[in-house]
């Protein structure tokens, strides 16, 4: 669980710093540009820009009854990260699993990208796909209702 949470730690942290060194330079105005970017970073890398992680096990039971596909990501993963900016508010729409918090999550990833942890990993209809073009996932997706 403090896994998830420690590049979000460093980046306020050095944010902290630099806001720190430059206030104390006579700079307070570049010292708070730096904090913001800084935390700005530590939100983006959080798990709190992705929708809630779910259990492997919930997310594949959930996406057998909706058809919608599951991504295995973890806190950190530009690539992960990046799918996730892309997608938008179509993200809600897909089944997350934080391959840190749920270790059968992290097993699955293996098993599909033969023994690392390569992700996002994005599962559809019991196919994986590694770090699949953003569009592609989207047109993965059942049609609204």
């Amino acid at each position: 669980m403090r896994r998830v949470w420690r590049l979000p730690a460093l980046f306020l942290l050095g944010g902290v710093i630099a806001a720190v060194v430059y206030a104390r330079g006579g700079d307070p105005t570049t010292g708070v540009a730096f904090l913001v970017l800084f935390a700005l970073l530590a939100l983006v890398h959080s798990p709190l820009v992705f929708p809630k992680p779910l259990p492997a096990a919930e997310a594949l039971r959930r996406a057998a009854a909706d058809g919608s596909p599951v991504v295995y990501w973890r806190p950190g993963c530009t690539y992960c990260l990046r799918l996730r900016l892309r997608l938008g508010r179509d993200a809600s729409r897909l089944h997350w699993v934080d391959i840190w918090r749920d270790p059968a999550g992290a097993a699955a990833v293996r098993a599909a990208t033969g023994g690392d942890e390569t992700v996002p990993t994005v599962v559809v209809a019991d196919r994986p796909h590694i770090n699949p073009d953003p569009a592609w996932v989207r047109r993965q997706l059942p049609p609204r209702t």
